[in-house]
């Protein structure tokens, strides 16, 4: 399971990640797209080492090789069409309809397909197609289908069924008064399914 950071600062921010990875999660997306360069370093530097092998950078991504951070994301809009991935990268992307998918090179390892529900932290975000008949046309099966948006206790077990491979979660988590225990409940479907 992924988790994505919130874009704008959490109180106890990174006592929770820290939390979070303990508990098992496997990877953590740093999206913080108001951060300065400088306070991008100051956040990944608050991280304990232990767990930089779990993160993953949505900007500056040339800070990668200086934290020991060997992952990083692309956005639908800053893709590079002619891309190849450096060596040694987990590259992933995100994604919005199952065509933009299906055209990715290899060289990504997993992209994210959104959104699958209606949004949780984003307003007015939510799906404008039917996944169940449009999953079914899925043609690329070399990058791992992350189901993203809306995604929660109550509907993770269906975003699974769907034909997802895996499932991120934002809303889910930052929005609640309980992260750690809305995390363990999560991981427990996938864990069961």
């Amino acid at each position: 399971m992924i988790i994505i950071s919130n874009p704008i600062a959490v109180a106890n921010e990174i006592k929770t990640v820290h939390a979070l990875f303990e508990n098992g999660l496997e990877l953590f997306h740093i999206r913080k797209p108001e951060f300065s360069e400088e306070e991008m370093k100051a956040f990944v530097a608050a991280i304990g080492l232990e767990f930089r092998n779990r993160l993953v950078l949505h900007s500056y991504h040339h800070l990668a090789k200086e934290f020991g951070i060997n992952r990083i994301h692309f956005s639908s809009t800053n893709r590079p069409d002619n891309f190849s991935k450096p060596n040694g990268f987990t590259v992933s992307t995100s994604t919005h309809s199952i065509e933009e998918f299906n055209a990715l090179s290899e060289d990504f390892g997993y992209a994210f397909l959104s959104p699958v529900f209606k949004s949780i932290s984003k307003e007015n975000y939510e799906p404008k197609t039917n996944w169940a008949t449009e999953i079914k046309k899925r043609i690329n099966f070399q990058t791992k289908l992350i189901g993203l948006g809306g995604i929660q206790d109550t509907n993770l077990h269906q975003a699974l069924q769907l034909g997802f491979d895996e499932v991120a979660l934002l809303g889910s988590i930052w929005n609640s008064e309980n992260p750690i225990q809305n995390f363990k409940l999560c991981q427990q479907i996938v864990l069961s399914y």
